[in-house]
This record gives structure tokens, C-alpha cells and sequence, in this order.
């Protein structure tokens, strides 16, 4: 019996010696997590004691381990996860790791919650300060963090049998969420490349969303295209900085924008939902939900602005209520439109639905209602993903709708006119014969010279900038020439204009003639002046057309009023289209080469290649 009364003593006065020899380290009733088992890394909330320091409580205003009481009341987690709903405690959290391998290695304590305003690490070996404390959180400048990264991390190096003491202080406006892991390097590479991809997934599908949503409505004015693109953003940028990115990139050391950031995108995200479902549900004028819709955006721009006056944790708890208000609203609006028979209204009301629910659980993770606030997160990025992909199919839906209507109204004038039209007397219908004739016939004087039935200059001009498009998208050869009578007032002044035009109509046919292909053309653009576009066709090409063309026309004369014959020639420019290179430019380079063939002797063609002219000669006949 006295054996054992001994023994009970000598613990009791070792237990109070731990105790009192270091009152701010008193031992806690957690276990040491063997940092070399995987298992064990893997379950670390069973290692992990905390306390809940109340306001102005001596663990409150304690700046560092030794600071705190000795009769410090440690909680052990027992495998839960450290998560607190919002609150004016400061949280201190203790873990004892030990390297029980034979090499020193490394690991990371990576807390990945990126939401806090204060987090402080402290490392104790053998309850003595080796390391300087690691002063970080939202309130800080990003570069505090140990390591450049979203969530706080902690690197740990330990020798073999070395036994590490960490301790946390961390206090926040908001929700605590203290989600905690211990990585190797390897393993926490792993992980972040493994968030980076379906990060990257997730935000490069809705910047492409956006921008095209942004494009539709640039080209059709169409406003609720316009929301949705700003209701993308707004929603991207919001779950970019819960996911602590835009504190990493946006705005590293400015706490201010950290502070106001998550509240002021909240309102952003609700004004954007409010207008895109007031455009998107065609909300009549003078409604009950029209002014339903106007009050919402009126009380939202008014919760703006009163995000900069109060306190943080008073206004994320404001927005938050008001943006789930926006939400239920819209829903009863887009169920209202359904049962009046707007069909897209049933797509805008899955869409919402699946919002609703995530929404909501990811609420409840924030403000630290529910734990694993990261799988949370990619949660609701499968949620915000699964609502837009419905929302532009709602879109789709709503102008097939539309375009069923202008359909139907189109169908019905068009039978309309054709029983009007049938009741017609048949003088009417002769007129409207002749009409349609003379339409013919107008169109036909546009585009063709009256002399020589070739197409005219303004036909020529708008297919040589169609045809220049298509050659440059393609990048097939497309080669223009410009012939030119030879000679041509001389014949006018001697045997009068009406040879001249017999001369002009003789030149045409011999181009009909000498086109084979159904896709060139040849125009008069103007008074004895020719042009010919040739696609799929190089300079070598364009150079055997023009050369059989000159031969034609010398070797088909034509009969003079006094009896005598004499054979037109031509002179021929020819240049291919250039990368990058518009008609005029084309036609340029052609008209240059077809007067150094006029100044070099006539009836012959002249190719411009890469800036000089090069002078093919006629052939002998």
C-alpha cells in the first residue's frame, strides 16, 4: 500500500513540475503525431488540442505560447475538424509532431483555409524558441507567408528522434475554419497541381463564357447577353478571392481590398443576378415583380455602400441574407413566368436550383457550420459551373423560342400573301410579271456594260474585295490583269466612234472566248480598258491567258467603213495578289505593270513580281 501511495506521489509532483516549470507550454492532452507515417498524417485531427480564448481573457491578449496560463484547459479535436461559426474568440492550436525516420526531412503544416485575418506559428523544440514566429493573414501583406501560395503554410524540418512543438493563434472577423495538414514536398506538389488543373478548368471556362456572351452582345445589343457576361464575372471573381487567388495576384499588400473585397463582390454578384433575371424572364412593365426587381436593386446599391461603414463581420452576415433574398426572389419571379407559359422561365428555375443547394452548403462552410471547407470549394465550383452551363442553354432555349415566333409570324404573312395574291386579277398578275422583268432587267443594267455585255466597274470592284478575302483566308493564288486597247483614239479619230464600239464589242467575245473557267470573270471598267480576275491562278497562269488573248485579237481583224480590215491590239498588266494586300493595292501593281507595257512598245503583257516589272514580249505570231 505505501508502495503505491509512493508511486501516485512521485507522478503527481512530476506532473506539477511540467506544469509549473513552464506555465505558457503546459503539456496537452494530445497525442505526438509520428510525422513519418502516412496514416498518421492523414488523421491529423487526432493529434490536435485547441482553446477558445474569450474576449479580454489573458489567452486573448496572449502574443506568444509562453504568454499563455498554465492552467491552460487544452480540448483534444478527437478527429473533428477544426471549425468555428463567426466569433470574437481567438482559437490557439497545439500540435507535437516527432520524426521517428533516420534522415532530417521536411514537411509542410499547411492550414488551407485562405480566409483568416490573423494567423501566427510558433515552433518549439524541446520547449525552447528556435525559430521566429510566422506572422501572417489577410491583414498582412501576402509577402509575410513563408511560402508564396493561396493557403498558409508552415515548413517544418526535423533531425531523426527530434520532437517539434507547434502552436497557432489565430483570430478572425469572420467564420474560423482551421482545416490542418502535414505534407511532404512531394505531396503537397501533388495536391496543388492537382487543384491548378481544375482551377484553371473552372475560371478559363467562364472567362470564355464571358467573352462570348460579351461578343453576342456587341453584335445583337441584346442586354440580358451583356448581365449574364457581367453575372459570369462578377461570380468568377467572387469564388476567385473566397479561393484567396486575388489576394496571391490582384492585390498582394493591400489589406484594405482583402477587407472590403468578399462583402463588396458579394453585392456585385447579387446586382448582377437581379438585372440578368429581370432581363432574361421579360418581367412586364408595371408588374408587382417589376417592382419587386426595382426595390431589390435599390436596397443592394443602398448594402454597397453601407459595406464601407460597418464592420466587416456585420455586413458579410447583411450581404449574405440580402443575396439569398435576391435568390428566392428571383426564383418565385421565374416560377410566376413559367406557369404564364414562358417556357425558357423552366430552364432559368433548374439553373437556379442547383444554385440554391450549393449556395447554401458552401454558406454553411464559410461561417463555419461545415467542415472541409475545400472540398466545399471545388463543390461550388461544380455548382456555379452545372448554373451557367444551364443559364446559356436557357439562353439558347429563349432564342429558339424567339425564333420560332418570327417563324410562325413569317409563315403567316407568307400564306396571308399567297391567298391575297390568288384573289388577284390576272392584269394584276401580269403586272406584276412585267415588273419582276423589269427588276431582271435593272439588276442585269447594274452589273453589265450595255456595249459589250462584260460585267461593268462596280460589279468588277466588289468582286475583286470579295475574291482578295477569299484568297487571303484560303491563301490560293489570285491574279488580276488589265488589258488596254492599243492605239484606241487613233481608230476613233479615223473611222468614227461606231467602229470603235464594233472594235470594243470584237474584244469582249474574244475574252468570253478565251475564258475557260466558270469562276473568272471579265469586266470593261472603262472606255477600251479590260480587266480580268483570275482565281486559283498564279502569274504563270494569268501570263498564258493574257498572251492568247493578244494573239486572238491580233489574229481577228475587223472591217473598216472604207472596206479595209484592221486588227485591234492589246497591252496587258498583270499582278498576283500579296499577303496581307487589299484590291486597290492589287490593282495598283496591275494598272503600273499595264503602263510600262504601253510605254514599252504595246501588244504585250508586262508581269509585276516582288516590286520590279519583268517584261514578257509578245509571242511571234
Amino acid at each position: 500500500m505505501m508502495l503505491h501511495q509512493r508511486t501516485l506521489l512521485a507522478w503527481i509532483m512530476v506532473i506539477s513540475s511540467l506544469l509549473l516549470s513552464s506555465p505558457g507550454l503546459a503539456a496537452a492532452p494530445c497525442p505526438t503525431l509520428d510525422a513519418s507515417d502516412p496514416a498518421a498524417r492523414n488523421n491529423i485531427n487526432h493529434y490536435l488540442c485547441y482553446y477558445a480564448a474569450a474576449l479580454n481573457s489573458p489567452a486573448h491578449t496572449a502574443d506568444s505560447p509562453e504568454a499563455l496560463p498554465a492552467t491552460l484547459a487544452w480540448q483534444p479535436a478527437r478527429g473533428l475538424d477544426l471549425v468555428f461559426s463567426q466569433t470574437s474568440a481567438v482559437y490557439w492550436i497545439t500540435l507535437s509532431i516527432r520524426n521517428t525516420g533516420d534522415e532530417p526531412h521536411q514537411w509542410f503544416l499547411e492550414l488551407h483555409y485562405p480566409l483568416l485575418d490573423d494567423v501566427r506559428f510558433w515552433q518549439r523544440h524541446n520547449q525552447l524558441s528556435t525559430e521566429k514566429p510566422l506572422l501572417t493573414g489577410d491583414q498582412r501583406p501576402f509577402a509575410s507567408r513563408a511560402i508564396d501560395y493561396r493557403y498558409f503554410l508552415l515548413p517544418v524540418t526535423l533531425d531523426p528522434g527530434e520532437t517539434l512543438d507547434i502552436y497557432l493563434r489565430v483570430h478572425s472577423s469572420g467564420a474560423l475554419n482551421v482545416p490542418l495538414s502535414l505534407y511532404t514536398a512531394s505531396e503537397i506538389i501533388t495536391d496543388s497541381n492537382q487543384l491548378t488543373l481544375i482551377h484553371g478548368l473552372f475560371y478559363g471556362a467562364l472567362t470564355i463564357l464571358a467573352v462570348f456572351n460579351l461578343l453576342l452582345f456587341a453584335s445583337s445589343h441584346t442586354r440580358y447577353y451583356f448581365y449574364n457576361a457581367f453575372y459570369i464575372a462578377s461570380m468568377g471573381l467572387f469564388l476567385f478571392i473566397m479561393g484567396g487567388f486575388a489576394n496571391q495576384y490582384f492585390w498582394p499588400e493591400n489589406t484594405t481590398l482583402a477587407y472590403y473585397s468578399i462583402p463588396v463582390t458579394l453585392m456585385v454578384c447579387a446586382l448582377a443576378m437581379t438585372l440578368f433575371g429581370w432581363s432574361f424572364l421579360e418581367v412586364a412593365r408595371g408588374t408587382l415583380a417589376e417592382k419587386a426587381l426595382q426595390s431589390l436593386v435599390t436596397i443592394i446599391v443602398g448594402f454597397l455602400v453601407l459595406t464601407f461603414l460597418i464592420p466587416y463581420n456585420k455586413s458579410i452576415l447583411m450581404n449574405t441574407a440580402l443575396t439569398l433574398i435576391v435568390i428566392a426572389t428571383l426564383q418565385i419571379i421565374a416560377f410566376v413566368r413559367w406557369r404564364q407559359g414562358y417556357l425558357p422561365a423552366i430552364w432559368y428555375l433548374s439553373a437556379w436550383g442547383v444554385m440554391v443547394t450549393g449556395a447554401m452548403v458552401y454558406a454553411l462552410a464559410a461561417f463555419g457550420y461545415l467542415g472541409d471547407y475545400q472540398a466545399r470549394e471545388v463543390m461550388m465550383q461544380a455548382v456555379v459551373g452545372t448554373q451557367v452551363i444551364l443559364l446559356n442553354y436557357a439562353l439558347v432555349q429563349r432564342w429558339r423560342l424567339l425564333n420560332q415566333k418570327l417563324f410562325d409570324v413569317e409563315h403567316e404573312a407568307r400564306t396571308g400573301l399567297e391567298l391575297k395574291v390568288n384573289e388577284r386579277t390576272a392584269q394584276l398578275r401580269h403586272a406584276m410579271k412585267e415588273l419582276e422583268q423589269a427588276n431582271r432587267q435593272l439588276a442585269a443594267l447594274s452589273l453589265n456594260d450595255a456595249l459589250t455585255g462584260l460585267f461593268n466597274r462596280r460589279h468588277m470592284d466588289n468582286q475583286l474585295s470579295q475574291r482578295c478575302r477569299e484568297a487571303s483566308r484560303s491563301g490560293a493564288p489570285l491574279t488580276l490583269a488589265l488589258l488596254d486597247a492599243d492605239h484606241f483614239k487613233r481608230i476613233n479619230d479615223t473611222w468614227g466612234h461606231d467602229f470603235g464600239d464594233q472594235c470594243l464589242r470584237q474584244i469582249a467575245d474574244t475574252l468570253r472566248t478565251q475564258l475557260k473557267r466558270p469562276r473568272d470573270a471579265a469586266f470593261r471598267f472603262g472606255g477600251e480598258e479590260f480587266a480580268l480576275i483570275l482565281p486559283d491562278t498564279d502569274t504563270q497562269g494569268a501570263l498564258t491567258v493574257c498572251q492568247a488573248i493578244l494573239q486572238a485579237t491580233r489574229q481577228t481583224p475587223v472591217a473598216t467603213p472604207d472596206h479595209k480590215y484592221v486588227a485591234p491590239t492589246l497591252s496587258a498588266g498583270i499582278a498576283q495578289l500579296r499577303r496581307n494586300e487589299d484590291a486597290q493595292a492589287l490593282f495598283n501593281r496591275a494598272d503600273a505593270a499595264l503602263y510600262d507595257a504601253k510605254h514599252s512598245g504595246r501588244d504585250q503583257v508586262m508581269i509585276w513580281r516582288d516590286g520590279d516589272k519583268a517584261l514578257t514580249r509578245k509571242p511571234e505570231a
